[in-house]
């Protein structure tokens, strides 16, 4: 009997040895799948903060992120990463061809200067004659409250040099505000989008124009009467504005820049929503006194 259980505790034994192996060989077997599936289909970062991303994974990220920043227009971080997903095979290469094949452009991609508080010296803009183009962009930082500091880097394009393109870009906005003269009322953001899409092609800005859907009545149709077709006729008409090296631009009259481009400041959309508010403030106050009046006749 003592041998019988020894056998039954040696089979035992050997059991829970052979399933611990089985055990241990699957879990390997796993992780050899895991590391040859990753190490196939997502290479190592080309640049600082790039995150390789495979075909269904970029096209996940691009219907995610489209779909809620249709639902909230004001996440820039959705915004940015519709752009990056959907900016490549072609449209990304393209706008970094379009600054190869021109000087300023070439030279844009040798110094990668980069736009912030401290490298565009804003005290300094701020002291420069009204007409300036320095002056005209940190008034407008000024007027809208808004920072060069708060642009995302880009992470999802794989081309180092196109990932810079874009970053430009995306620094260059608010110099395209600036000249345009529109602000960051929603209508206007629309509005510089279109503008924007007809110059640049980038898939986003087009794919923002659909935002126009969210405006009230009055500011949709505004925007297809003058804003859509300013920013169709400008953008094509103008040279490629990626091209603008605004470090060197900053001290020259903001006026003969846009004769320069081809670029027409669209009606001050801020003055027009004033004369709006002030007149539905009157129509309002005069319906009041003719209330007061009735109601005084009454008595």
């Amino acid at each position: 009997m003592e041998v019988t259980f020894r056998r039954s505790a040696a089979l035992v034994a050997q059991t829970g040895g052979l399933r611990r192996s089985i055990a241990v060989s699957a879990a390997a077997a796993v992780n050899r799948r895991h590391f040859s599936l990753s190490s196939l289909t997502r290479p190592p970062p080309n640049y600082p903060g790039h995150v390789p991303l495979t075909t269904l994974e970029k096209a996940a990220l691009a219907i995610g992120s489209g779909l809620m920043s249709l639902r909230d227009p004001r996440r820039g971080d959705l915004i940015a990463a519709f752009a990056e997903a959907t900016a490549t095979p072609y449209f990304i290469y393209r706008l970094r061809d379009a600054m190869l094949a021109h000087p300023t452009g070439r030279r844009i991609l040798r110094d990668r200067p980069r736009i912030t508080s401290t490298s565009l010296n804003l005290p300094y803009l701020r002291s420069l004659p009204a007409n300036a183009v320095g002056r005209t962009y940190v008034a407008w930082l000024d007027r809208e409250g808004v920072s060069p500091d708060t642009r995302a880097a880009v992470r999802y394009i794989d081309d180092a040099e196109c990932a810079y393109v874009m970053q430009r870009y995306r620094e260059c906005h608010d110099f395209y505000h600036a000249l345009t003269g529109l602000p960051v009322y929603r209508e206007g953001e629309v509005a510089l989008k279109a503008f924007e899409f007809a110059n640049t092609l980038l898939p986003m800005t087009g794919f923002s124009v659909f935002a126009a859907a969210t405006l009230k009545p009055s500011e949709r149709r505004r925007f297809v009467s003058i804003y859509l077709p300013w920013a169709l006729r400008n953008g094509l008409r103008a040279k490629e504005i990626i091209n603008v090296y605004w470090e060197e631009q900053l001290e020259r009259d903001v006026g003969e820049l846009r004769s320069e481009l081809g670029v027409e400041p669209p009606p001050d959309l801020r003055a027009i929503r004033q004369r709006e508010r002030e007149e539905r403030r009157r129509r309002k106050e005069e319906a009041e006194r003719e209330s007061g009046r009735g109601r005084a006749a009454g008595l």
